[in-house]
């Protein structure tokens, strides 16, 4: 392997060490629900993140509060020569993407059906350790 390609691969590996990643898939809320919460928490840390989680009244933060913690526990076992108190890590990327629809019929006037789609997501959670704190 040539020198440009070891290096390459030492700033990938160095770049992936520094990056959490965590998944919630199909949870039973609306993507548009879901969205108007994550949009809160894009490029805090993650102590104001997890703050304005706790306190939000919306069902959804529940939720991601939980994968937060998720995506926390990742980059610690990721990165157990540091600490979390010493480290400022960003939420650097959150998706919500839309999930399976389960679909039904409710009954309508004159013999109709009308159909419900209870919609589900998928939310991706991406933290970054930018900087030590000194």
């Amino acid at each position: 392997m040539g020198i440009r390609k070891r290096n390459k691969a030492n700033i990938l590996k160095d770049k992936k060490r520094k990056l959490a990643i965590a998944k919630l898939r199909n949870c039973p809320i609306s993507p548009r629900k879901m969205r108007s919460v994550a949009d809160l928490l894009r490029g805090k840390e993650v102590g104001k993140a997890l703050n304005i989680l706790k306190f939000n009244p919306r069902h959804a933060s529940k939720f991601l509060e939980k994968l937060l913690l998720s995506a926390i526990s990742n980059w610690q076992s990721k990165n157990e020569d540091q600490s979390i108190e010493s480290t400022k890590i960003i939420v650097n990327e959150i998706k919500v993407d839309g999930g399976r629809i389960l679909k039904r019929l409710r009954p309508a006037p004159q013999g109709r059906a009308h159909r419900i789609r209870k919609r589900s997501n998928h939310v991706t959670v991406v933290l970054e350790s930018n900087n030590e704190i000194k």
